[in-house]
């Protein structure tokens, strides 16, 4: 695949609001699935569907903790990602009030 067409697809994952919405959460920090549904207001299912797009994509990876997986990005070769984010606005306030620590869901 040619690197045209590997942005192309990448752009294509980013076109989706909930992706791009769990991008930019995921921008902030590492995030669990729960908290992730909680701050999207949507389903598990949808959530964990949007993160295996993401996942294969090669845009997010996920982390054991316990019984839970949490979500970090993955763009470190992908710079024009980066510079996609600088211009969503920040999402920390956001995700400050959606913390698993206030939540039993990880604990």
């Amino acid at each position: 695949m040619n690197q045209i067409e590997e942005m192309a697809d990448v752009l294509k994952l980013l076109g989706d609001r909930n992706r791009l919405s769990i991008v930019a959460l995921l921008n902030e920090k590492e995030l669990c699935v729960c908290e992730i549904v909680e701050l999207l207001q949507t389903s598990q299912p949808n959530v964990s569907q949007h993160m295996r797009k993401l996942k294969d994509g090669g845009l997010v990876k996920e982390s054991r903790k316990g019984q839970w997986i949490y979500y970090s990005l993955s763009i470190l070769d992908r710079p024009y990602i980066a510079e996609i984010l600088k211009q969503i606005p920040s999402q920390l306030e956001k995700i400050q009030s959606a913390s698993c620590e206030d939540n039993t869901c990880c604990n």
